[in-house]
């Protein structure tokens, strides 16, 4: 697959690996300087966060890499995509942890808007980033109605995830550890989504965001693919 340095270095560049990098870095150096600065660990769910938006997008190099080791073995995608799926809503959640934000003296304020919406938007575009490599690779496999129909139903369902660990505190993991009263909390809202707007709205408005900002993402690089 990676027959030199060389061909590592393009799987990465193709992945969006490197600004993701200098984007985390960014984040924690603030966060670090913040630490050091007032002494105390305000925000520290804020790496933690981070390191789960990082794992879908890990999911989806596994992906693309066993796609391209074993091109011919569709089945072989399905455990990194399972997993990809349901880490997929720990990226975009990040935007969630403005509801912390308030005067934490002697940082201003002004410093943790800046840090949260750091640690944010990196989040953001870790999901950005592994969607549009499964959906890649969804095509590859499919077609381009198909892809398409993917990326709504992961967005759709990544709303609904953010929604589960901010306002019912669930976490990925507990999909396994606890599925019935996940499922139950999730059945509620569902069944009556009328009477839980909160879920409704809190679920279309985050899908519909990811939806903007990744249909914004896909036209910037085809249109760089156009002018190269």
């Amino acid at each position: 697959m990676f027959r030199n340095l060389s061909g590592l270095h393009r799987f990465f560049k193709n992945q969006f690996l490197y600004p993701l990098l200098l984007s985390t870095l960014l984040a924690a150096a603030f966060f670090a300087f913040r630490v050091a600065y007032s002494g105390r660990w305000y925000y520290d769910n804020l790496p933690w966060n981070l390191f789960l938006a990082w794992v879908p997008y890990i999911c989806s190099l596994w992906a693309a890499a066993w796609c391209r080791f074993f091109p011919d073995r569709r089945w072989i995608l399905l455990v990194p995509g399972a997993l990809w799926l349901l880490f997929f809503p720990n990226a975009p959640y990040i935007v969630t942890d403005f509801y912390h934000l308030e005067k934490r003296p002697p940082v201003p304020l002004w410093y943790d808007i800046g840090l949260i919406a750091t640690f944010a938007w990196t989040g953001c575009f870790l999901a950005i980033a592994s969607l549009r490599t499964m959906q890649f690779l969804v095509r590859k496999q499919a077609n381009e109605i198909v892809s398409w129909v993917f990326v709504a139903i992961a967005l759709g369902l990544s709303g609904i995830g953010v929604y589960l660990g901010r306002f019912e505190r669930w976490n990925s993991w507990d999909l396994f550890l606890h599925p019935r009263r996940v499922l139950e909390d999730l059945a509620v809202p569902l069944m009556n989504p009328l009477n839980n707007l909160r879920f409704l709205g809190f679920s279309l408005m985050f899908t519909a965001m990811l939806l903007v900002i990744y249909l914004m993402f896909v036209s910037i690089s085809r249109e760089k693919e156009i002018d190269s």
